[in-house]
């Protein structure tokens, strides 16, 4: 294992809102069929328990979490240092099944999204109903922001707090276009 090092060394900016990275994040890629029940357990054990999350949804428990990315994948976070054991293991698991367990880690970079704004930040670049009627916690979405491949979700209603994750290689403009979208005096305070 190489010496682990975060994206951007735990950049973080107040402006409106806060925009962190949330540091070494471990996060496997589960692809299989969800409709079968070895690779719905196996999923829920490489994240420590935590429930089959239903579509467009997250489910947690404790710091490990399972993230709907498409009808047939998944994304698990974990801690990093415990990601290599647990693809190992997942592959075990499904050994025999048409499946896909791979750590993605150091493909990834994660953020946090905090404060009252949060949503408004994200609507900015996002063609998503960030309203809170629409979105709340738990709920998921796999999409753009600007030309940016992104997941994002949303933690905590109090305070306001959303993960997002992106290709580790964009890691740097995400996080400029996130702070730039959170600058005081920018939100229009709509959602």
């Amino acid at each position: 294992m190489t010496k682990a090092r975060s994206a951007l060394n735990g950049a973080a900016r107040d402006g409106a809102v806060r925009i962190e990275e949330a540091g070494l994040q471990g996060m496997l890629t589960l692809r299989g069929d969800f409709e079968d029940a070895r690779f719905r357990a196996a999923a829920e054990a490489a994240a420590g328990g935590a429930p089959f999350p239903e579509r467009r949804r997250i489910s947690r428990k404790g710091e490990r979490a399972l993230l709907w990315m498409s009808p047939d994948e998944l994304l698990v976070l974990l801690p990093w240092a415990e990601a290599d054991a647990a693809a190992a293991e997942a592959a075990r698991a499904l050994d025999g099944l048409h499946h896909l367990a791979v750590n993605v880690s150091d493909a990834r970079a994660m953020f946090r999204i905090i404060g009252a704004g949060a949503r408004e930040v994200l609507a900015k670049g996002a063609p998503v109903d960030l309203s809170r009627q629409a979105f709340g916690p738990g709920d998921l979405r796999r999409t753009r922001m600007g030309q940016l491949a992104v997941a994002f979700w949303q933690e905590d209603a109090e305070p306001e707090t959303f993960g997002l994750i992106c290709f580790r290689s964009v890691a740097q403009y995400a996080f400029d276009a996130l702070c730039v979208a959170a600058r005081e005096d920018s939100l229009p305070r709509a959602l």
